[in-house]
């Protein structure tokens, strides 16, 4: 998995609230099991017609928010179903950090296995942040991890709080996976003694 130490790019506003699962990947992109490819049906309801073709009133499709890093969105994102592709999609998108003043408990969760940085802010900081979000290009946001701090285009510092060992593990690219590899010379050792001295099994 990819470190997040410090994440500088344009964040792209999203001010909707109860953003489920259905709508971050709709239920027809659910069919791989691969977590890359997924980045174009990312919102693929709200940003695609009905033709296939793009919707230019969609933020992602807009020339300032092609490229957006971060995401600046409504209360309780990531509701709905449990579906782990969701934060697949934001990844393959290019979206590393979300923010929120509250996300859906798995979701949240999910989003630290996969290499993205989900923030809760309060909604004051919220609003401050949506603000920088809509002036698009123009105007970057720098997440640091390390110190813990949203740095704004004009220099305001929002400061968020985050769980000590997921933090750890984004910043060192640990998942799961990465995770149970830091003990594999563990493993090992009891694999082999655990062999000695039950032979038969």
């Amino acid at each position: 998995m990819e470190k997040f130490t410090t994440l500088t790019g344009v964040a792209a506003p999203l001010p909707i609230v109860n953003v489920d699962t259905d709508m971050i990947i709709p239920k027809d992109y659910l069919k791989t099991i691969k977590r890359t490819g997924l980045g174009s049906g990312l919102f693929a309801e709200m940003r695609y017609n009905e033709d296939g073709s793009e919707n230019p009133d969609f933020v992602l499709n807009k020339p300032a928010y092609r490229n957006a890093k971060v995401l600046v969105t409504g209360d309780n994102f990531g509701c709905g179903s449990s579906r782990e592709h969701a934060p697949w999609a934001l990844a393959d998108f290019g979206i590393r950090c979300v923010i929120s003043t509250s996300f859906a408990d798995i979701f949240y969760n999910n989003c630290f296995k996969n290499g993205i940085l989900p923030i809760v802010v309060s909604p004051d900081e919220l609003e401050k942040l949506m603000d920088d979000a809509e002036r698009g290009a123009n105007a970057t946001l720098t997440v640091d991890l390390e110190a813990q701090e949203i740095r704004g285009p004009d220099g305001g510092v929002i400061t968020f709080e985050i769980d000590a060992f997921k933090r750890h593990c984004l910043l060192n690219g640990l998942d799961d996976i990465g995770l149970t590899l830091e003990k594999a010379p563990a493993i090992e050792s009891f694999e082999q003694k655990y062999t000695k001295s039950r032979p038969w099994a």
